[in-house]
């Protein structure tokens, strides 16, 4: 299978459950949970908070929360290989809740039912699939839904503003920051991070004042964390 092949098929269930029957192993995309937490407590200060990770595939990532303190840690994936085996590896841990869900169509779940979503490159892998645009609004809108008002959706993606800012924004209503995280963390690495975690880096309309104060191409991660904001349908009419 070639690069382009596999990439394209990102978005589909085949693909995942035929990947997560040959890997053992935990995985997590992009960073793992340790190097995330500070942002996450800022977010999403309380261990009572109803959460919801997208794609979470074999990920250590929800096991790292629930380490932390958080209580109610809701996993969806569409690959129902990897629902069922992490519903056995974590049959014991009550916090821990696993469904074989689309995060296109979440039926199951109620309008405005959690504090926060997180995702650690699904929206990315929707995005290298066909009908990309199509799918990513679909996913975002239903994310938005399940959102309480004033939720957080904190986005993990490679994509840098001028790529992804257009498309939130277009999608629904949202109040956005953005967080960098360098993409390699040593820990024993002399020197200051590129820009600190827990600062927002200022934003301006088209996302370009960024490359300004980063530098062109930086080594990092794009967080973008989205306040569902109903006020604004008052406002935007």
């Amino acid at each position: 299978m070639t690069m382009g092949t596999t990439t394209q098929a990102y978005g589909e269930p085949w693909y995942w459950d035929n990947r997560y029957a040959h890997e053992s192993g935990p995985f997590d995309w992009y960073q793992k949970y340790p190097s995330l937490a500070p942002l996450i407590k800022l977010y999403v200060p309380s261990h009572h908070q109803r959460i919801l990770i997208v794609g979470c595939g074999n990920s250590a990532f929800s096991e790292g929360m629930v380490d932390d303190g958080y209580e109610d840690v809701v996993n969806v994936d569409i690959s129902s290989v990897v629902i069922e085996a992490m519903m056995k590896k974590y049959s014991n841990r009550p916090q821990l809740k696993y469904i074989k869900m689309d995060v296109r169509q979440m039926d199951e779940f109620q309008t405005g039912s959690f504090d926060s979503v997180v995702d650690k490159g699904t929206l990315d892998s929707l995005l290298c699939g066909s009908n990309s645009r199509q799918n990513a609004t679909q996913m975002l809108k239903e994310v938005w839904r399940v959102l309480k008002d004033k939720g957080v959706y904190i986005l993990v993606t490679y994509g840098a503003p001028i790529y992804r800012l257009g498309m939130l924004r277009d999608s629904c209503l949202w109040n956005i920051k953005l967080h960098v995280i360098e993409k390699l963390v040593v820990e024993e690495k002399s020197g200051h991070p590129i820009w600190e975690l827990t600062s927002p880096v200022p934003l301006e309309n088209d996302g370009r004042s960024v490359e300004e104060l980063l530098g062109e191409n930086p080594d990092v991660h794009y967080i973008y964390v989205c306040t569902k904001d109903e006020s604004l349908k008052t406002s935007s009419k």
